[in-house]
């Protein structure tokens, strides 16, 4: 079993941590990127996380606005962040602080971001010339290496050490929340209609060295395909033009809700 006492100890911190309402207010700007702002508070282990709506495809070769996208996505997280942390999974969410705000633990980011699919899609599906939809007879987890302009390559583990951007035991943990945050969203989408395609994920460390799920989980980091009809209910609708992107976002979280 993989760290059970601890993990669960330290789920339980968060818990109480999440269950008490604390007034925090935006202080310095932090940072920016293609999704959200960050902003410090008067604790210097917290951070305030304010959603866009800014959406970017192709490394941020496409760009555009998605109307509401940034609430969608704050509220989604929001909620699966919360179940995760009830699954054994530590991640940096504390509250929501209204429709565009969260409370987070401050986490350095560590420089990869973790890819499963569960169907073949998107940039798998050119790379290898398989058909779209394809279901594998494994499960698939890729690492990415986040530089963006290398284009955040494809990497294995040794590349990971060799980098410095984790050590083989920050790895294994990684790989081990990794595989037990598929296992639950595929669960949980699919009670909602929703075949679970691929997602993406991003890990970062606390002020004591803990690794804990950041970022977010929502239509942006994941390929999303109602399962009556197949479909998409993703950012595939603005990366591929299909239109309906709002309306799509919105009904993920309804369903999920």
């Amino acid at each position: 079993m993989f760290c059970l006492g601890i993990i669960g100890i330290f789920t339980l911190a968060l818990s109480k941590l999440s269950a008490q309402h604390v007034f925090m207010e935006r202080k310095e700007f932090i940072y920016e990127g293609k999704a959200k702002q960050v902003y410090s508070t008067e604790d210097p282990n917290k951070v305030i996380i304010f959603y866009k709506d800014d959406a970017t495809a192709f490394n941020a070769q496409k760009r555009g606005t998605v109307q509401e996208k940034g609430i969608v996505n704050n509220k989604m997280t929001a909620i699966l962040f919360k179940k995760l942390a009830q699954e054994g999974v530590p991640n940096h969410f504390i509250d929501q602080l209204s429709d565009r705000e969260q409370l987070c633990h401050k986490v350095e980011i560590v420089p990869l971001e973790f890819v499963v699919r569960n169907v073949i899609a998107g940039s798998m599906a050119k790379r290898l010339g398989i058909e779209e939809g394809t279901v594998p007879p494994n499960q698939i987890i890729d690492i990415c290496y986040k530089k963006d302009e290398l284009g955040d390559p494809l990497i294995n583990d040794d590349h990971a050490v060799a980098l410095g951007a984790a050590s083989y035991e920050d790895l294994k943990v990684m790989y081990a929340y990794t595989r037990t945050i598929n296992d639950f969203l595929k669960a949980e989408f699919d009670k909602s209609g929703i075949t679970l395609v691929d997602f993406k994920i991003e890990f970062g460390k606390d002020a004591n060295g803990n690794i804990l799920l950041a970022d977010e989980i929502s239509p942006d980091t994941c390929r999303l395909w109602d399962k009556e009809t197949g479909k998409k209910m993703d950012k595939d609708r603005f990366r591929r033009d299909l239109g309906n992107v709002e309306e799509a976002y919105f009904e993920v979280l309804n369903r999920i809700s």
